[in-house]
């Protein structure tokens, strides 16, 4: 048994500038931006808003801008295996996470949990 479900929205940014994305997506979504002092996370801003609603993280990147999903699991492995099942293929194993595809080609990571609701709020999975 394992859990999963939507964790975050990422806003993929092709930028130089990433606080000044991350004013233009906070005045369209709400919320606040909010970097980590965490050296590690230098290319992240998250958008601190209600915690009922998905995260809202933007991600400094190298390739073209886009959005992707996140989906946080309890079991990360257990969770690339059933996606894979329903037809997504494992593209990369980066840090703690998987980078994932679906068959419509859409990217989309698994990642451990990231919000306090998790084992309250999460689908349950044979």
């Amino acid at each position: 048994m394992h859990k999963s479900r939507l964790g975050a929205i990422v806003i993929d940014c092709e930028t130089d500038d990433l606080d000044e994305d991350a004013t233009f997506w906070s005045g369209v979504l709400g919320g606040t931006p909010e970097r980590s002092s965490d050296p590690q996370f230098a290319n992240y801003v998250g958008l601190k808003e209600s915690p009922a609603g998905p995260h809202v993280l933007l991600q400094k990147v190298d390739h073209p801008s886009r959005v992707h999903i996140d989906i946080e699991s309890d079991d990360i492995d257990a969770e690339a295996d059933r996606l894979e099942a329903l037809g997504a293929k494992r593209v990369a194993r980066i840090k703690r996470w998987w980078v994932m595809e679906a068959p419509s080609g859409h990217r989309f990571c698994i990642v451990p949990p990231q919000r306090d609701d998790f084992q309250t709020g999460a689908n349950e999975w044979p």
